[in-house]
């Protein structure tokens, strides 16, 4: 079981939360009018060994967004903040 530090709950265990994807991924911007960037952007994703950001959403508890760092080989749990206002 992994446990999440969440800032707003404090440590909760990650049946609380809600897996919302890679944080690392940047959307192109709205007025691209390739389809190459949107493709990448949709279905294009690295599969990291090692530390790797994500978002996390507490739907059973404060219900707010996370952006943490989790070790993708052992899941240790890194820094946790809250993902509003992170660019």
């Amino acid at each position: 079981m992994i446990r999440i530090n969440c800032p707003v709950c404090g440590s909760r265990d990650e049946n609380e939360f809600t897996y919302g994807g890679d944080a690392n991924v940047v959307r192109p911007a709205m007025d691209e009018a390739e389809t190459g960037p949107w493709l990448d952007y949709v279905f294009m994703r690295d599969n990291p060994r090692g530390p790797h950001r994500e978002y996390w959403h507490h739907v059973m508890g404060c219900r707010q967004w996370l952006m943490l760092e989790r070790d993708t080989l052992t899941h240790e749990i890194g820094d946790c903040i809250l993902a509003r206002g992170v660019a």
